[in-house]
């Protein structure tokens, strides 16, 4: 379905709002808030702040985690009634890690423009700030808060061979460097804490270097983590050989073939027929 985000109809506009320094709202956004008849937002007094610091008086709607399966069909009737709305989440980019993304999704299936604003999200400065490779690279989000799930997330990312993004609360961020360095080993890392804020602290090093400073810190951490690398010389092995390496190292069997293909540019098939035969 194509549609165009400029034209006379009604439309959803996704507004980034600062992580931070208020000082980061662009004068598009500013225009945007002044423009929609009301604005979607996770926190009525968070956006409350920020309007009256530019004194913009809007009608505030809540919509979180909570009630936007909910509020999607709202939204839908405002639309048809030709209302623009804005939706905003507390701070940085709405539906990056945020609410945003059922109610965007609802309003695509019906037909209306989503129109999102380029601007503030903490994982882009956080990744040029980090001194890692900066792309390729996966950004991941948060990790699963349950150490069992999260453990079996880190292992599906462990053979990633691009730099990988991470956001996390100080109260799991130890936990989750200590299941980092079980599972990914002793990589390079960037720590960064409280980007835009007067606290904004970045620390470079490996993971178990870090693992013991992050005691007692505070507030929203992003992790630039670099990706897998391997230095193995696979030319002397044989494909069998090659393919039991990914087996031993706890990869399916579909899985380790395709890894071999890829780094020998063969085809997965031919990989598939000499490791049977090798077996």
């Amino acid at each position: 379905m194509s549609q165009k985000s400029y034209d006379d109809s009604a439309s959803l506009y996704l507004i980034p709002t600062p992580i931070g320094n208020l000082d980061d709202i662009t004068v598009r956004a500013l225009k945007t808030f002044e423009m929609v008849d009301f604005v979607l937002c996770e926190d009525t007094r968070e956006t409350g702040k920020l309007l009256s610091k530019y004194n913009i008086k809007k009608k505030l709607v809540c919509c979180h985690e909570f009630n936007e399966d909910k509020i999607k069909e709202y939204v839908v009737e405002k639309l048809e009634k030709g209302f623009n709305i804005g939706l905003v989440t507390d701070q940085g980019t709405p539906i990056i890690s945020d609410p945003g993304y059922l109610v965007a999704r609802e309003v695509i299936a019906r037909g209306f423009n989503v129109v999102s604003l380029p601007g503030a999200t903490a994982f882009v400065p956080a990744l040029t700030s980090s001194g890692i490779q900066p792309s390729p690279f996966v950004f991941y989000g948060f990790l699963n808060a349950k150490n069992s799930k999260q453990k079996k997330e880190l292992e599906r990312l462990k053979k990633f061979p691009y730099t990988l993004i991470f956001y996390e609360a100080p109260h799991r961020i130890k936990n989750t460097l200590k299941n980092m360095l079980e599972i990914f080993g002793d990589r390079d890392i960037a720590i960064a804490r409280e980007i835009s804020k007067i606290h904004e602290e970045f620390c470079r090093d490996k993971i178990s270097n870090l693992i013991n400073i992050v005691d007692g810190m505070k507030g929203e951490f992003v992790l630039v983590i670099d990706g897998y690398h391997t230095d193995v010389d696979y030319s002397d092995l044989s494909v069998f050989e090659h393919v039991k390496i990914y087996l031993d190292d706890g990869m399916s069997e579909k899985d380790a073939i395709k890894e071999v293909a890829k780094e020998r540019n063969v085809a997965k098939s031919e990989i598939y027929k000499e490791y049977h035969i090798g077996k």
